[in-house]
């Protein structure tokens, strides 16, 4: 029996998507945290006794599509709910927006799932804890590494020079969030999104 097979209860339920307002800058007052925008397909995975299932931010089951990351999931518990983005990696390393949708029909193998924050963890629900929290916990579980399932590192400081910094890598903006903010679905402004001129806003 798989680790997967033990979970007691139902099926998880998708969660709607917490959403960033966007912003011109990052903000510079403390208690924020920033990380890199990746520009990919906003994507939830759910693990419970009925197996992996991978939703797009609307929750259409895109397991089918997603399949090479669903297989990939094999992670330390028996039920999860992981927020992140599923992305194609450009010649540059940088997530290549345009690869993504043609790398789903024809390259699946390409595709990765990078997390930046989870839900629920084996019968806990954890959108009350502060953001920071939440993210220890991931981290723990998603350790950090080069598959298919990879974690959203975050930073503190000078958002400004974070911002800068990150433009130099390519990546398409911020996402900076409260670091006491909860889980809390729909449009938010304890999550703001920065953008770089060089590109219009995405819908992610």
């Amino acid at each position: 029996m798989g680790k997967r097979d033990k979970v007691d209860g139902g099926r998880l339920e998708f969660i709607p998507p917490q959403m960033p307002t966007p912003v011109e800058q990052p903000p510079e007052d403390e208690g924020w945290v920033h990380e890199a925008k990746l520009d990919g397909y906003r994507t939830q995975i759910i693990i419970d006794k009925g197996g992996v299932r991978l939703y797009s931010k609307n929750g259409r089951d895109w397991t089918a599509k997603y399949w090479p990351i669903a297989l990939a999931v094999d992670l330390p518990c028996r039920a999860a709910i992981l927020d992140g983005e599923v992305i194609v990696s450009g010649v540059r390393g940088a997530p290549d927006s345009p690869a993504l949708e043609a790398a789903i029909w024809n390259e699946p193998s390409r595709l990765v799932f990078v997390a930046f924050d989870i839900l629920h963890l084996d019968g806990r629900n954890l959108v009350h804890l502060p953001l920071l929290e939440r993210k220890q916990v991931l981290r723990q579980l998603v350790e950090p590494c080069l598959g298919k399932i990879q974690y959203s590192e975050h930073f503190e400081g000078d958002a400004l020079a974070i911002f800068s910094a990150i433009e130099k890598t390519g990546l398409d903006g911020v996402i900076s969030k409260r670091a006491d903010s909860r889980y809390r679905s729909g449009p938010s402004k304890t999550w703001l999104k920065a953008k770089y001129s060089r590109k219009p806003f995405s819908n992610c």
